[in-house]
């Protein structure tokens, strides 16, 4: 089987885990929520800190949830976010979506959240996912889409962090564009038409408190993370210019009339 060839581009610095484990079931999984079931078994794909599977877990009490990482080093925090929310039907795994370690017909649902914008097959992964779905099952996947990234106002330092992001992102082997091609890709991956619903939301941070989260975060991991060693080592940029981006990042929170919007594509996949 496949295995995974794309490098994550983020990692796990906590720059970039302030941001996930922000993330919950309303606002990360609200075109999945309606279908659930409490007795389902829910495969949650790239799980990371967990906050979503933990919320996936609340929703399914009679059932059971697994949370999938491909990076071992995040579970501990998701075990201790189960943990703390008082979750028991909750486990975590290591695994690679490429090659599910599952029998066909598992689970009732599968889901992963901003995975296969990272992942070096999509429709490989799309594959396995449907394999591992019972039939009549549901596969659920919502990845964000870099390009169709917007803001206001504008500024030649986050337009060159968004050229930067897409280039260091696709040397990796991802497609940052993801949002916009999951419908397609689930047809590659035997997914009928019929069989796709396919939806699309945002993210919006507006406020000043908001502005200056995201901001700041985004300014850390520009120059901290994974994400900033990997655009220097790969040539695609040098530290001064990962500082003058953080910099721009670090204006645009500032901005009274600050608004940053993400759009991203959702698939609802009847196996």
């Amino acid at each position: 089987m496949p295995q995974e060839s794309a490098v994550y581009t983020h990692g796990h610095h906590e720059s970039v885990l302030r941001s996930h484990t922000w993330r919950t079931a309303a606002n990360s999984a609200g075109y999945l929520l309606d279908a659930l079931r409490p007795h389902m078994r829910i495969l949650d794909i790239g799980c990371g800190p967990g906050t979503i599977t933990a919320d996936l877990a609340a929703l399914v009490p009679g059932g059971q949830v697994t949370g999938l990482e491909y990076a071992p080093e995040v579970l501990e925090q998701a075990r201790a976010t189960a943990t703390d929310r008082g979750v028991t039907n909750v486990r975590f795994a290591v695994g690679d979506v490429h090659a599910l370690d599952y029998p066909d017909d598992t689970f009732c649902v599968v889901h992963a959240h901003q995975v296969l914008q990272h992942v070096g097959d999509p429709v490989q992964a799309l594959r396995e996912m449907r394999r591992v779905t019972k039939p009549g099952g549901i596969v659920a996947v919502r990845d964000s889409d870099y390009a169709a990234m917007t803001w206001y106002p504008e500024s030649d330092g986050m337009t060159d962090w968004l050229r930067l992001y897409r280039r260091v992102a696709r040397a990796n082997g991802g497609e940052p564009d993801a949002g916009r091609r999951l419908h397609a890709w689930a047809r590659q991956a035997g997914f009928t038409p019929d069989a796709i619903t396919a939806t699309a939301a945002t993210w919006l941070y507006r406020t000043p408190e908001e502005r200056s989260w995201w901001s700041e975060l985004w300014a850390d991991r520009t120059v901290s993370s994974s994400y900033a060693r990997i655009a220097v080592d790969g040539g695609h940029a040098t530290a001064a210019e990962l500082h003058r981006i953080a910099r721009a990042w670090r204006s645009w929170g500032a901005e009274e009339d600050g608004w940053f919007g993400i759009l991203h594509g959702e698939i609802l996949c009847r196996a």
